[in-house]
């Protein structure tokens, strides 16, 4: 069965815009859970625009389900996971003024980086996930460094999927494939929503969890938190 992982970082977003608290991003987090997502994923980044380094301590007691954190692993963001031992952590490539990630790991290139800090979070007891384009060398290339999962970057299968061209699951797919015959977990995330969100879990064969944040708080304007989360729950587990 997949997972869903709800990124909560618009939520801060939203809050950050106007000072204080509200909304509330440790009750956004108990909430969700009580909808029934399946896990919480927060992207906190060094100049704290949206997710905050304390935020991620304060939902550390909340989050009962899976407590994803993902991030570029500078040595501030290596210092947080260490000392909040989330669940999961997924290594993200992004740059420090990236709007949004843009691209998986290099992960040839960048090898032996992440051997390294994939090993330290680790023996830390964290599992550990790199975010990664569809492409089989890179997959490879995962496999190498040690981690336990991969993430697949989904925005240029989205917007080609809102082009109606189906066929942009194809490496997708492939990847998935790979990635299983090397014992490798599957995520995936961005720009999945409630528009290609069925047709991409019924072409990626082993897909453990999705990461939602943007689509699925943006949807909920519209529907409601609560009959949104329970939407993607629903087409997660369509057995189609």
């Amino acid at each position: 069965m997949t997972k869903l992982s709800v990124n909560i970082n618009k939520i801060a977003t939203l809050r950050n815009s106007r000072g204080g608290n509200v909304p509330n991003v440790v009750q956004f987090a108990k909430d969700v859970q009580r909808f029934g997502a399946e896990g919480v994923t927060i992207h906190p980044r060094p100049d704290e625009r949206h997710i905050r380094y304390q935020d991620a301590h304060d939902l550390k007691s909340e989050v009962y389900t899976e407590y994803n954190i993902e991030g570029n692993p500078v040595e501030s963001f290596v210092e947080l996971v260490l000392n909040v031992k989330p669940t999961q952590v997924t290594l993200v490539p992004d740059a420090v003024d990236a709007i949004t990630s843009n691209a998986g790991w290099d992960t040839i290139k960048n090898k032996d980086f992440l051997v390294d800090v994939i090993k330290e979070f680790q023996q830390n007891g964290i599992r550990t996930s790199i975010f990664v384009d569809p492409v089989l060398g890179q997959i490879e290339g995962a496999k190498a460094t040690g981690t336990d999962r991969i993430e697949l970057y989904t925005e240029a299968f989205a917007h080609q999927y809102s082009l109606g061209n189906t066929a942009a699951i194809k490496p997708y797919a492939d990847s998935a494939i790979l990635a299983s015959n090397l014992n490798l977990g599957i995520n995936a995330g961005h720009d999945l929503s409630l528009d290609n969100i069925e047709y991409f879990k019924k072409n990626i064969p082993g897909l453990l969890e999705v990461s939602i944040g943007h689509a699925l708080i943006a949807e909920s304007l519209y529907l409601g938190v609560e009959n949104v989360v329970q939407m993607y729950l629903r087409k997660l587990k369509s057995q189609f």
